[in-house]
């Protein structure tokens, strides 16, 4: 299972980044995939999640409103939008899937938010 993020960087309170998630070594499409965040000096959380079809998306209620989760399962990749980005919103983002009781993680992205 391999899983990598792209898309973070540097962005003004406001702005807008895309993250993806590329995915391999597993059938994607039959998958819950997450991503979570981990800013400094706390706890990883989870920010949004997606059932493997699509059809069901939720949301920690911090993100409401400004983040999307989505995924192509032709390109077995999962991303996240990200609108009206607030510094509170600065941490490295992570895209999550568990296979058989075990997590599988990918590097992360740094998302930083900042005038």
């Amino acid at each position: 299972v391999q899983l990598v993020e792209s898309g973070g960087g540097f962005v003004q309170p406001g702005g807008s980044l895309r993250l993806s998630c590329a995915a391999s070594g597993f059938t994607f499409k039959s998958y819950i995939m997450r991503w979570y965040r981990q800013a400094p000096g706390k706890e990883r959380e989870a920010v949004a999640i997606i059932l493997s079809d699509g059809s069901i998306t939720t949301y920690v209620d911090s993100v409401k409103g400004r983040f999307t989760i989505s995924r192509d399962n032709a390109k077995s990749t999962v991303y996240l939008q990200m609108n009206s980005l607030k510094p509170e919103d600065t941490a490295v983002y992570y895209c999550n899937t568990r296979l058989d009781g075990r997590d599988y993680w990918g590097q992360g992205t740094q998302v930083t938010v900042s005038s």
